[in-house]
């Protein structure tokens, strides 16, 4: 799995260095100001314009791909429980005493899975959920094969489970790799450092004031800050305030674990 950006400690992080780099672009605005107060702005509207421009495009481009990610999650989760109950059911194919030890496997399949996005953002500990989930789906494959070849075996049991396997196998990989989708470290890293230049250049803009507009720093470092918090939120909804949100589409995965009992 890739880093996890932690959404509370960027977004804190970001309004102090933002509100840091307003009061360090005031300062030097006035130090400009006192050198040239004639030709200090000149000139520079449309290079401020197109660094905000680039940081507003940015940040749309970021916040758009979002909710459609989150969305691709939700349909994973509900492809894999329909995939793993589809199989569950086709077990009555198999001969009975070979029944019971496959249903067991499919209940700790089940169990392991639920786990392993649930101790996120613990990243080794997921990991080591996954790789555990995947030794129990090698098992059940392997066990389902030599059941369907016994002799008190229905005859299209192997026609029927092996694509239902596949199915909850392929499943399995969609979801995993559906939520290892984000964007590039790097995208995050040049959001935070363009919020800091934008940052500069008003505090510069605001240089001609004798007083600080409190009131218009707070609303310009807060609303880009919430912007770029809500986007990790949905990112990692786990982690923050939307970790209800993703938990409760496990719920479809949980309805098929208890209907194994």
């Amino acid at each position: 799995m890739d880093p996890i950006i932690p959404p509370v400690p960027f977004a804190v992080c970001m309004l102090a260095g933002m509100l840091i780099c307003l009061e360090i672009g005031r300062r030097l605005g006035k130090r400009s100001l006192a050198k040239d107060p004639q030709g200090a702005a000149s000139g520079t509207g449309s290079l401020q314009g197109a660094v905000f421009s680039l940081f507003g495009l940015l940040v749309g481009f970021t916040f758009s791909g979002a909710p459609a990610r989150l969305d691709d999650a939700r349909h994973s989760i509900q492809k894999e429980a329909n995939a793993i109950s589809s199989a569950y059911s086709r077990l009555d194919l198999l001969p009975p005493g070979s029944q019971a030890a496959l249903r067991d496997k499919f209940r700790s399949y089940v169990d392991s899975r639920l786990a392993a996005f649930r101790k996120l953002p613990d990243i080794p500990g997921a990991q080591a959920e996954l790789s555990r989930s995947e030794k129990i789906q090698s098992d059940i494959w392997k066990e389902t094969l030599a059941a369907s070849h016994l002799p008190d075996h229905d005859p299209d049991a192997l026609k029927l489970l092996v694509p239902a396997l596949n199915e909850m196998s392929d499943a399995a990989s969609t979801r995993t790799t559906s939520r290892m989708m984000h964007p590039p470290m790097a995208i995050f890293a040049l959001l935070f450092s363009l919020a800091l230049v934008c940052s500069l250049l008003a505090g510069s803009a605001m240089a001609g004031s004798k007083q600080r507009s409190w009131m218009h720093i707070a609303a310009f470092a807060v609303v880009y800050v919430i912007s770029i918090y809500v986007i990790l939120e949905i990112e990692y909804p786990r982690l923050g305030s939307f970790s209800v949100l993703e938990t409760s589409y496990d719920q479809v995965l949980v309805e098929v674990r208890d209907s194994m009992k």
